[in-house]
């Protein structure tokens, strides 16, 4: 996978069917130039592709069927079947088949990604509690994948103007006080950093730290985790020479001076920093898994019961997800190369200046 004039192949895993997955991956893959920068590999069913097809009133639109995904063929839709008879979609319904093949779908595609027959992986929406089983038993995607490829992984939200991580993830609001540490904060500070500097090649990175309480404590006044826990990890990395700075109000932050300042924001919890993410860069916003061996990118939304079917859904955010993937794992090749044999000598050409 070394030859850099091959194109990125993209696993693609199809999600919940009875939701908007399948129509924005075929509304994604409808434009026909898309498939200069990328090889696709759907992991689902041509049937159910066939359907959204038909519902966008494109038949220009052809799938190509492989067995296995080191058959791809470029400039093709390649789709490995996974199921000889898909279930009939209930859109909007929320059923246990649909967890089954969302799983499924997922399973495969992650690891032809691992196996190296993929490059990265790309997730339409899940269903997060339809999919919970014996063999899915995880809050969602990024816990999965921390299994699956070994790791601990960084839910990181991404657009051009903002990118925001949490110290915790998927808990209740009630215990989200006393998961927060001196040590988990530095940890996803370090990460933040890392996937900054390899990712998306910034060599100094500024990263906000947001409070957990209101006006970050007000001094004590209002809770002390700010003064006990949040100021102490963000002193000892600074200490380390890191561009880390706060803890900042969350309420008054997410200015366009703020977030012009600053390459990321940490925030304690989800709705402190999805919220104004969201709001801010709901069309173009990527929720990439960073500080995995590979690349994992998904849409900022979910299935979207409420109009699944009516091909009313919007594809940019997925379609933004796989070019951040694919812009990723170029960077991650570049740095790989530029910091391996970093003491290994370079002939000179002949006509380069002495």
């Amino acid at each position: 996978m070394s030859n850099p004039d091959r194109k990125p192949i993209v696993a693609i895993s199809v999600g919940d069917f009875n939701g908007i997955g399948y129509e924005i991956i075929v509304k994604t893959l409808a434009d026909k130039d898309i498939l200069d920068f990328f090889t696709p590999v759907i992991f689902g069913s041509t049937k159910h592709l066939n359907y959204y097809k038909n519902l966008i009133y494109d038949n220009s639109i052809q799938f190509f069927g492989i067995n296995e995904a080191s058959a791809a063929v470029e400039k093709k839709i390649n789709v490995i079947n996974l199921w000889k008879e898909p279930a009939q979609m209930e859109f909007g319904v929320s059923s246990e088949i649909a967890g089954t093949y969302a799983y499924e779908s997922l399973k495969a595609a992650a690891d032809a990604v691992k196996n190296g027959d993929c490059d990265v992986l790309v997730t339409a929406p899940i269903n997060k509690q339809n999919i919970q089983s014996d063999k899915f038993h995880f809050p969602g995607h990024t816990e999965f994948l921390g299994e699956a490829w070994g790791g601990d992984p960084l839910m990181f939200l991404v657009s051009e103007k903002l990118k925001v991580s949490l110290v915790t993830q998927h808990i209740p609001l009630k215990d989200v006080a006393a998961a927060i540490h001196k040590k988990n904060i530095v940890q996803k500070i370090n990460q933040i950093h890392d996937s900054l500097v390899q990712d998306y090649r910034i060599s100094k990175p500024k990263i906000a730290v947001l409070g957990l309480n209101p006006h970050s404590g007000d001094n004590g006044l209002l809770g002390k985790e700010e003064q006990e826990i949040i100021i102490p990890a963000i002193q000892s990395l600074y200490e380390k020479g890191m561009l880390v700075y706060g803890p900042y109000a969350a309420d008054s932050f997410f200015s366009p001076e703020n977030i012009e300042v600053f390459d990321a924001v940490l925030g304690m919890y989800h709705d402190q920093v999805l919220i104004p993410f969201k709001t801010l860069c709901f069309d173009e916003g990527v929720n990439y898994t960073a500080s995995l061996p590979f690349v994992r990118t998904s849409p900022d939304h979910g299935v979207a019961y409420d109009i699944a079917g009516k091909g009313i859904a919007d594809p940019t955010s997925f379609r933004e997800a796989i070019y951040t993937a694919i812009d990723i794992f170029k960077t991650r090749e570049e740095y790989k190369e530029l910091t391996s044999n970093v003491l290994k000598t370079h002939k000179l050409s002949a006509d380069r200046d002495e």
